[in-house]
């Protein structure tokens, strides 16, 4: 079983440069508050790297 990730946003992509955007919506993040699981995979931590000031990241169980 892969391990998974809880992905939740806590600030707004207005006003961030638009990589930051555009980086947020390949994540499936399209509002504050809400949140995705995806797999735990390098390409998922890269992006969540550069946004990691607008998220919050958990492990799913």
């Amino acid at each position: 079983m892969a391990l998974k990730l809880k992905i939740t946003q806590i600030k707004s992509g207005i006003g961030r440069p638009e990589k930051h955007v555009k980086v947020m919506r390949g994540l499936g993040l399209v509002r504050l508050h809400r949140s995705v699981v995806l797999k735990d995979t390098p390409a998922i931590r890269g992006m969540i790297r550069k946004i990691q000031h607008l998220v919050h990241v958990e492990p799913e169980q």
